[in-house]
């Protein structure tokens, strides 16, 4: 069975056609349909259900597609554990999350691109928590508090925060001096749960505003627009607060630290690729200290 065909098929499975697929792997529709004929053929079995609308799977497809997925993942950790040095070759699929990763993951990914010129990097940039395995990830960047899951982690870096308000909001309605006076103050949510550090004690405050949003970057605009206080990482605030269109509030109560991580799906044999880009990764970390906080 020919490794080419059941990477196509995957391919096809997870984009949901012949064409996102062909996309994907930088080849013809009618490659990628001889290859999925071929390997129908191989098997003697129906595997997609081909529609004007794309490809959807057959109830055999569903089943293969699991067994297709994890043997080409075992097939290139095989080719890394026997050529451990020189260039990676294949894809790497990362998703990559949209708040921090366009400014402070997107320089990494492009360093390795550079290193390896026959590697294919595909980064998804979303603030949404993908499901690594079901998605087809070789690995996710996760900024904070990680999820319960049988995930294998590697932390890569650590993350500091600041609560932080405009000067203009400051001077209308002041800014709290302990977690109990936000309640007298609009926040912008982006997290249900705001923590703040009292020594070794860890207060939990629950925000209360009209601005919500899942990204970090529209929240601290909308703290420069003087529509609340924020609760943010470094790595988001640093350019406002260095023009001064934002400044820390609360200092005696800080934000405990976040670690950052480089999740793959479990394996006992980390694939090349998803551990250089982790050491590419720390890297970074060490030479933006400043950017993310560390060491302070």
């Amino acid at each position: 069975m020919n490794i080419e065909d059941l990477q196509t098929f995957v391919e096809v499975a997870d984009a949901g056609g012949v064409s996102p697929a062909a996309r994907r792997l930088g080849i013809s529709k009618s490659m990628v349909s001889r290859r999925l004929i071929r390997l129908e053929a191989e098997l003697g079995i129906q595997l997609l259900a081909r529609t004007t609308r794309g490809a959807g799977l057959t109830e055999a497809g569903v089943t293969f597609r699991e067994y297709a997925a994890r043997t080409c993942a075992e097939i290139d950790i095989a080719r890394e554990t026997i050529l451990p040095s020189g260039d990676l070759r294949g894809r790497l699929r990362v998703a990559v999350p949209l708040t921090s990763g366009p400014v402070h993951a997107a320089p990494v990914l492009a360093e390795m691109a550079r290193l390896h010129p026959q590697l294919q990097i595909h980064a998804d940039y979303s603030d949404r928590f993908v499901d690594l395995i079901a998605d087809g990830f070789d690995c996710a960047i996760r900024v904070g508090v990680l999820r319960d899951s049988n995930l294998i982690a590697r932390r890569v870096g650590q993350i500091y925060g600041k609560l932080v308000a405009s000067p203009d909001y400051i001077r209308t309605h002041g800014s709290p001096d302990t977690p109990d006076e936000i309640a007298a103050h609009q926040a912008l949510i982006g997290a249900e749960t705001w923590r703040f550090m009292d020594g070794e004690k860890t207060i939990t405050v629950q925000p209360q505003g009209r601005f919500r949003s899942d990204n970090g970057a529209a929240l601290a605009s909308a703290a420069a627009a003087s529509l609340g206080i924020a609760w943010l990482p470094d790595c988001v605030t640093h350019e406002y607060i260095a023009t001064g269109a934002l400044v820390p509030i609360m200092p005696r109560y800080p934000l405990p630290v976040g670690g950052v991580h480089v999740l793959r799906p479990p394996s006992p044999h980390p694939a090349r690729k998803v551990r250089i880009l982790s050491e590419l990764l720390i890297e970074s970390f060490e030479k933006n200290r400043d950017l993310w906080g560390v060491g302070r």
